[in-house]
């Protein structure tokens, strides 16, 4: 395998960084210490292609691969995880779902506006005493002449409150469990839909975060994105590319956090000596590397995979598993090196471990995580009977 980038390839990691530096990271700490959602940096996020990467040409995106886009969101990452939240949902979530499972109708009505970033988009599937369990789902879809009528909650939402179109996932029939389960695109205008910001998170404080209400929202039939009975493999196969981005993110996460310690431990002096000289100091910066690294490699081979057409959903976990426990430690690290510089946000690294947090959180927790890697390993499900 070779593991050397293409010139292509070099060329968006690098215009991808460049943007970060000069566009995202100026931002960065005002939008944190706000808790403000910056949507004047979600529409230069889609200006310059990277809210539809993935996406066929014919409906707004860059027809890129998989590999090429995860290296522009190591990039945004290594910048503000709250703007490669943005990102994740709008392409791998959003975007992504629609381009594999929507009619051409619903391509042409939505694809452009979500890659262009005039529209936003929000993934509908948690819910207050739903998580992981996504075959349990209490929202309901009941069938009515010409259409739907919807009625549920959502919680944990990324962008429910700036979002003109929400992917909402819903019971049909609970008896048939997760066969029942269909996805809508439900337009945030409709009637009987809200929202509201959820406030308080430790992390991703620039990122929109929404607990989303329908009270019976009436939608045509045209609004049922693939099949009734579609709903757990769309959000499975959303899941897939969506673990995909949180990865990449995380890798720069780990990334930002090698160059900052690097930085300080070089020109931060003790006893007359840079901090660079200590041992213990190198071995900290040492770990960080080894995980950045492998987690580099571990996004890299998923991508592949995905790109090839070949199944990953293992290898995806694996690098979702590794890449966010590796981002939660190198940004532990990366404090430990900064000493009490680093516990304010004078220094990114403060906050690289406050959003890190998250991510072993969302998109399937580590422990999920694990339970699709053990059972890509030994053929039992352990989490059906």
């Amino acid at each position: 395998m070779d593991f050397e980038l293409s010139d292509e390839q070099q060329m968006i990691s690098e215009t991808a960084r460049r943007f970060a530096d000069e566009v995202i990271t100026p931002r960065v700490r005002d939008n944190d210490r706000a808790a403000r959602f910056d949507r004047e940096l979600a529409s230069k996020l889609g200006e310059i292609g990277y809210l539809g990467a993935p996406v066929s040409r014919d409906y707004g995106g860059q027809a890129l691969g998989y590999v090429d886009y995860g290296l522009i969101v190591e990039q945004i990452g290594r910048a503000d995880s709250a703007a490669r939240t943005v990102v994740s949902v709008q392409t791998s979530l959003v975007s992504g779902s629609i381009d594999r499972w929507g009619s051409e109708q619903q391509k042409q009505r939505w694809l452009p506006k979500l890659c262009s970033g005039e529209s936003l988009g929000c993934f509908g599937l948690t819910e207050p005493d739903t998580g992981s369990d996504a075959a349990n789902l209490r929202t309901r879809a009941t069938k009515i002449d010409g259409g739907w009528k919807i009625s549920g909650a959502k919680m944990w939402i990324s962008l429910g409150n700036v979002a003109d179109l929400a992917l909402i996932f819903a019971q049909t029939d609970p008896e048939k469990a997760h066969r029942g389960l269909a996805c809508f695109l439900v337009p945030t205008a409709s009637e009987g839909f809200s929202s509201q910001e959820i406030h308080g998170k430790l992390g991703l404080r620039a990122s929109d975060t929404a607990s989303l209400g329908l009270d019976g929202v009436e939608l045509p039939d045209e609004a049922l994105l693939g099949e009734v009975g579609d709903g757990f493999k769309v959000a499975m196969s959303a899941l897939d590319s969506g673990r995909y981005s949180v990865a990449a993110g995380c890798v720069g996460i780990c990334d930002g956090c090698v160059d900052a310690s690097v930085e300080y431990a070089t020109t931060r002096k003790q006893f007359n000596v840079p901090l660079a000289r200590f041992q213990l100091v190198q071995a900290m910066i040492a770990d960080m590397v080894v995980r950045r690294d492998a987690a580099r490699m571990l996004v890299l081979r998923a991508g592949l995979l995905k790109d090839a057409g070949k199944p990953n959903t293992s290898e995806t976990s694996v690098a979702k598993l590794y890449a966010s426990e590796s981002a939660v430690e190198c940004a532990n690290l990366a404090i430990q090196v900064h000493g009490g510089a680093g516990y304010v946000d004078d220094f990114p690294v403060e906050r690289y471990l406050r959003d890190a947090r998250v991510t072993t959180l969302y998109e399937g927790t580590s422990q999920i995580q694990k339970l699709i890697i053990a059972r890509a390993a030994t053929g039992i499900d352990a989490m059906r009977p």
